[in-house]
This record gives structure tokens, sequence and C-alpha cells, in this order.
């Protein structure tokens, strides 16, 4: 299974800000700021609306995740790869494999990001 942590990449992880996210992004993969950007900004809206600060911490976190992902190129590829794949597969078996490997994928990121599973401890 391919996950973030086997290759040491030449940019660092960011902290859970969302400049250093986007910075590193500016450097690993331009491609997603536009995205990045769009995302920010409902985002706001949405903190703005609900008067919390709940979707602005979900817009960090996700993006500290794909930040993760995107400084490890082959690990990025290999997750575009699964995806296309998972769009078009009939086998059960095939897509279940598809997806354990995307969710190993993600969580190797989440943990490099400094986020913890949902259910799990801190240590």
């Amino acid at each position: 299974m391919s996950q973030p942590a086997h290759h040491t990449p030449d940019v660092p992880q960011p902290p859970m800000q969302a400049e250093a996210i986007r910075a590193t992004l500016a450097q690993v993969a331009p491609h997603l700021l536009p995205a990045f950007d769009e995302d920010r900004a409902s985002s706001t809206a949405r903190a703005r609306e609900q008067v919390s600060a709940v979707p602005l911490q979900v817009f960090t976190q996700s993006w500290a995740v794909e930040a993760a992902i995107a400084r490890h190129p082959h690990t990025a590829a290999r997750l575009r790869d699964l995806e296309t794949r998972a769009g078009q597969t009939a086998d059960l078996d095939e897509a279940r494999a598809i997806v354990a490997e995307i969710s190993g994928i993600r969580r190797a990121a989440a943990a490099e990001a400094g986020l913890r599973p949902a259910g799990g401890t801190a240590r």
C-alpha cells in the first residue's frame, strides 16, 4: 500500500494554518490552488452564516491532508490512479481493495498532518 511516509519530501509538512498550507501547495501542487481558494471562500462564508469556526477548521484539516499527499508525488499519482480505477471498476473485490488502499493513503496523510483518527486516542 502506498503511503506518504515512504519518501521524505523536500518540502516539509506545513503547520495547520491556511496560509502555510497554501504556500506548500503553491510549491508542490499549484494546480490545486484554484480549488483551495474556492473552498476557502465557501468555508469562510459558511463560518459567517453559522457563526462558527467549524467550517474553517474542517477546511484547514482537509487541506492539510491534501498537502501531506501532494508533498509525495508518487503517492499523489497513485491516489489519482486509484480514484480513477474506483470510478471504472464493476468488480466488487477490486473496488474494496481500491477503497482500502485509498483509505490507507488518506489515514497516513492525516497522521502526517498531525490529525488523529476519529475514535483514536492521543499519544
